[in-house]
């Protein structure tokens, strides 16, 4: 049956039992890493949320990961989303942990642009290769980023790895939905914005997880770019992490040993 109920399609809370505890959660994990593993912070712009939190390692540096926040382009900021780093950082890796305007003060586009510039930042920062990873609109952010024209070309070429965790790829069905009235998604962007409808960096390494009990739209994104991008000469995979749900879903890259940790540093890919 074809979808009729577009903001039910993209809902996901309304279908995750005890959804407000995992959001709750989220704070106090990051609040513990950060006690621990006090970050330093860069600023990347004017703005107030323009800013890194940047996790340096113990021992020497194994490259650079970037993880982007999730919240629909419209909430939370490394505060919920810091705890993330510790898979990563478990291995060596620095890991920078992107804030960035919410909409409405931001269109997408806009996000776009300063993710990027955060990128360019945290590379400045770190040498060696760069993954980037993040989860739904992050998922998003951190695919846009693989696109050919988003990053310059120094940085591009770095890139070892983009896993997007429940991403949205493909941006029109949010034309249908009443988030779009803080989104102001038009047709013109909705296009532009998606990383599904874009060319690919040369010789990308992708890799698309989402946990198989998340909503069907959410499966059908994470699929659609990993299938569309294989066919533009990306290397490609989608996972479905078993019995995981939207917000469960990361606690396999906050684990030094889940399965999106060991997929974001794996250097067999296949």
């Amino acid at each position: 049956m074809p979808i009729t109920d577009w903001d039910d399609a993209y809902a996901n809370a309304a279908h995750i039992p005890g959804a407000e505890t995992f959001l709750s959660d989220w704070p106090e994990r990051s609040r513990r890493l950060r006690a621990a593993h006090a970050p330093d912070r860069l600023i990347y712009g004017s703005g107030a949320r323009q800013t890194i939190d940047l996790y340096r390692p113990k021992t020497a540096s194994q490259g650079l990961t970037v993880i982007v926040h999730g919240g629909y382009w419209m909430r939370f900021s490394p505060a919920e989303f810091g705890f993330l780093a510790a898979g990563p950082l478990a291995h060596g890796q620095s890991v920078a942990v992107v804030s960035y305007t919410l909409a409405p003060d931001a269109r997408i586009a806009a996000i776009t642009a300063e993710v990027a510039r955060a990128v360019t930042m945290a590379a400045a920062a770190v040498p060696g290769p760069i993954r980037l990873t993040g989860h739904s609109a992050g998922g998003h952010l951190v695919t846009r980023m693989g696109c050919v024209g988003v990053l310059q070309a120094e940085v591009a070429a770095r890139i070892a790895h983009i896993v997007s965790v429940s991403g949205v790829h493909d941006l029109r069905p949010l034309l249908r939905t009443q988030m779009n009235a803080t989104l102001r998604l038009d047709s013109a962007e909705a296009l532009a914005e998606s990383p599904a409808l874009q060319r690919p960096l040369e010789a990308l390494r992708l890799t698309c997880a989402v946990g198989s009990d998340e909503r069907p739209e959410f499966i059908r994104q994470n699929d659609l770019l990993a299938n569309i991008w294989w066919g533009r000469g990306a290397e490609t995979r989608a996972m479905q992490l078993a019995g995981k749900h939207h917000f469960d879903v990361i606690d396999a890259l906050a684990d030094p040993d889940g399965v999106l940790t060991r997929a974001l540093l794996d250097q067999n890919f296949s």
